[in-house]
């Protein structure tokens, strides 16, 4: 029996050089698309068909990058919650809650990113 990789037939690469800017714009067009940028390339030169399968999921950047912030809000937040614990403050039970609430919205933004029902 043999293995994708043993059956494949394209075994020649084409370099291209590019700017910063293009190979963002090639990047981020081939997100869109939900393709590889090397399959999106392809298709873009070609015309050949899209792979059965795309290997990943279109996302939103700005969307992971606004959780990426919010996550570092999060852990900041909790972080101060367990210094304070720690130095024997009182921490109150609403704070770890409005915490764990920011932990559940993040979990359910994180999943609707990726297409999924939260």
């Amino acid at each position: 029996m043999t293995h994708g990789s043993e059956k494949r037939v394209r075994n020649r690469h084409l370099t291209v050089r590019l700017s910063p800017d293009e190979r963002a714009a090639i990047d981020e067009a081939a997100e869109r698309a939900g393709l590889m940028p090397g399959s999106y390339a392809r298709n873009t030169l070609l015309g050949a068909p899209a792979p059965r399968q795309v290997r990943r999921p279109a996302v939103e950047r700005r969307e992971l990058a606004r959780l990426l912030g919010e996550l570092g809000k999060i852990g900041g937040n909790l972080n101060q919650l367990a210094k304070d614990k720690n130095s024997g403050v009182i921490v109150y039970e609403g704070e770890i809650n409005a915490a764990y609430r920011a932990i559940l919205e993040m979990r359910d933004a994180v999943l609707k990113s990726l297409g999924r029902e939260p």
